[in-house]
């Protein structure tokens, strides 16, 4: 592989301490940022999933406001942009612009009631600015 083909994968240096199971109510999540990527766990029939907030089809974050990610029924994750579904036990997306897409997973440690996110995973793209890319377009 050459130099112009070649991508620098950025990983997570170290674990990184999450939250307890008992932290969470049922349906409950929490938002951490890892070197700038944000991502968020949610508790959902005691147990605790976790992924990246960054919308597979735009590369956007998915809550419309902090610990905001379920739509009005309270059984899905859901796109604050494009109203995409997400299924919570393994983000796969089943309604909306990106049906059949995944959120991505993060790998999660757990000692005790403690979760962890656990080192040596990749780290995703940063998150796509739609304001800065809407100006940079009018330039």
């Amino acid at each position: 592989m050459d130099n112009s083909t070649q991508q620098q994968i950025s990983l997570v240096e170290r674990d990184y301490f999450l939250c307890r199971l008992s932290d969470l109510d049922e349906l409950q999540s929490i938002e951490l940022e890892i070197d700038e990527r944000k991502l968020f766990a949610i508790r959902e029939d005691n147990q605790l999933y976790a992924y990246w907030n960054s919308c597979p089809h735009m590369g956007i974050p998915l809550n419309w406001m902090p610990g905001k990610f379920l739509d009005l029924d309270g059984a899905l994750l859901q796109c604050s942009a494009h109203g995409a579904l997400f299924q919570i036990d393994n983000g796969e997306c089943i309604g909306g612009p990106c049906v059949g897409d995944h959120l991505s997973k993060i790998v999660l440690r757990q000692q005790d009631d403690q979760y962890f996110i656990a080192a040596d995973q990749p780290l995703p793209a940063p998150l796509v600015n739609l304001r800065a890319a809407a100006l940079r377009d009018l330039d």
